[in-house]
């Protein structure tokens, strides 16, 4: 028969385990998620027409080396350099965080190292050729909570469809960069923002925009009013966007089963965001 005493070490032995065992999890998912891949939520609609408030993403974490901005948790101060360094390619969606700051943006990279850049009216300029742009097909993206289209410029832009649902109807521009990707942007107004006086991205850096051009905070608006105020280095970059894997339209609730379904936004789901590439 034990004795209390035995019993009670065992139970301490027990629960020894069962912590080493939780911990050793817990690292295999930050590793996981710090090396190779982790989620990623939209919290704004700097990307559409690409990318929607709530959709859900996968980034992998490898494809271009691993910076200080890598690690899941934010524990390590600014280090020049990457480990196993590779240069994105033009059209790319990246995850970045500018030094000196701690929140996450989600851009396209248009412009590499050594590029000269400018736009003008709208149009970008990469080494003296414009981008092309052509007209696309208008996006009609559903109006719902987590696209509700109710402040300029798009308030103005709500129509009812042929099915009896609102939807905001967007005007779109297909550009294409000079290695031949392709993607949908919007640009429904002048702004000073669509005027880029000409820069030479240097050596380590990337010049950065949303697809959204009149609703995003990108390299070409300054820190001071929340954008990457530039170029951004290539240590800021801390992945690739991959895929969506599944998108909610805001009207679900933790607590409601029966709302996780019908807030899904089903034909979002494992949308790929690797852009379409064409023969130039």
């Amino acid at each position: 028969m034990n004795s209390p005493a035995a019993g009670d070490k065992s139970l301490s032995t027990n629960i020894r385990h069962e912590l080493f065992s939780l911990a050793i999890l817990l690292l295999a998912v930050l590793g996981f998620h710090s090396l190779i891949a982790k989620p990623f939520y939209i919290p704004s609609e700097s990307m559409l027409p690409t990318l929607r408030v709530g959709d859900r993403l996968v980034v992998s974490k490898y494809p271009y080396g691993w910076s200080y901005v890598s690690p899941s948790l934010d524990i390590l101060p600014f280090i020049n350099g990457r480990l196993f360094n590779h240069l994105p390619e033009r059209g790319d969606i990246v995850i970045v965080r500018p030094k000196d700051q701690s929140v996450d943006y989600i851009k396209r990279v248009v412009g590499l190292p050594g590029d000269r850049l400018a736009m003008r009216r709208g149009i970008l300029i990469i080494n003296g050729v414009p981008v092309r742009r052509e007209a696309a097909p208008d996006a009609m993206i559903p109006v719902d909570a987590n696209s509700r289209c109710d402040k300029p410029p798009y308030i103005q832009r709500r129509v009812t469809g042929d099915d009896g649902r609102r939807y905001c109807r967007l005007p779109m521009m297909r550009e294409t960069l000079p290695n031949g990707v392709s993607y949908e942007t919007l640009d429904l107004m002048a702004r000073e923002t669509d005027d880029v006086m000409p820069i030479t991205i240097g050596p380590d850096e990337l010049y950065l925009l949303g697809d959204n051009r009149d609703d995003s905070a990108d390299s070409r608006i300054d820190a001071e009013h929340h954008g990457l105020g530039g170029p951004v280095r290539m240590e800021s970059i801390g992945g690739r966007a991959e895929f969506i894997t599944f998108s909610l339209d805001g009207s679900s609730s933790y607590w409601d089963v029966k709302t996780w379904t019908s807030a899904l936004r089903r034909e979002r789901s494992f949308m790929s965001l690797r852009p379409e590439k064409t023969d130039e």
